[in-house]
């Protein structure tokens, strides 16, 4: 199931950032589209009961190790019985849904208007089309039962901060977030250092654990890509 729009929603929602006044009557025409947004995410997606959402840069084509890598990590967790959901575009969103549609799964595609078209992977076999940024992340987190975060750009960043953020803040629980490449993620895992104030009170202590993981902050592991 997919939503449709038509293309030109992007200028709509820069008209909004930038006039502070708006119709009354156009904030209700976006409350509507917005509710059948949710509404119609959540029909398409509710028999999902154990997804993990796999994030990763849309630049990384096939024959890296890192496409390779998310395309073995979502056949792996396929057959262990989970759907893979995925942003449905290409890089290593595609390699992502390439192995879970190869190992017989559930291979979800949640795509976005974009300026420049992101059109869905061949991969997908359950896709939906949203809008709205916000609507989307929420199904990413909804449908899920954990985060594995390949190395990316501004939107991997996104939604990795906004699974720690919701951790840290208590809104969910047992939600394992797995950044895979430590040489690549290390640095953003290092937010919990000892500022020139002092230790920060509000994150737990970085915790190492034995072999090729490690683990961070409040169910953040490390995992190197080799």
């Amino acid at each position: 199931m997919a939503s449709q729009g038509n293309g030109n929603g992007g200028r709509h929602d820069e008209r909004l950032l930038r006039v502070p006044v708006d119709k009354e009557s156009d904030d209700q025409r976006r409350l509507d589209r917005i509710r059948k947004e949710i509404g119609g995410a959540f029909h398409a997606l509710r028999d999902i009961d154990e997804g993990v959402s796999i994030f990763g840069s849309a630049r990384v084509e096939e024959g890296h190790r890192w496409y390779e890598l998310a395309r073995e990590t979502a056949a792996c967790l396929t057959h262990h019985g989970y759907t893979v959901i995925t942003g449905g575009g290409p890089g290593l969103m595609e390699a992502a849904n390439r192995g879970a549609a190869e190992a017989g799964g559930l291979s979800v595609g949640l795509n976005i208007e974009l300026p420049h078209e992101q059109e869905i992977n061949p991969y997908v076999n359950r896709q939906f089309q949203f809008h709205y940024f916000f609507a989307r992340k929420l199904m990413f987190v909804r449908f899920a039962r954990a985060f594995v975060i390949m190395p990316g750009g501004f939107g991997t960043l996104d939604e990795m901060f906004e699974s720690l953020t919701l951790i840290q803040t208590r809104r969910i629980y047992h939600f394992p977030t797995i950044l895979v490449d430590s040489e690549f993620w290390d640095p953003a895992a290092r937010v919990d250092r000892p500022g020139p104030r002092g230790p920060r009170p509000d994150l737990p202590r970085r915790q190492r654990a034995p072999g090729r993981r490690r683990r961070t902050d409040a169910g953040l592991q490390l995992r190197d890509a080799g």
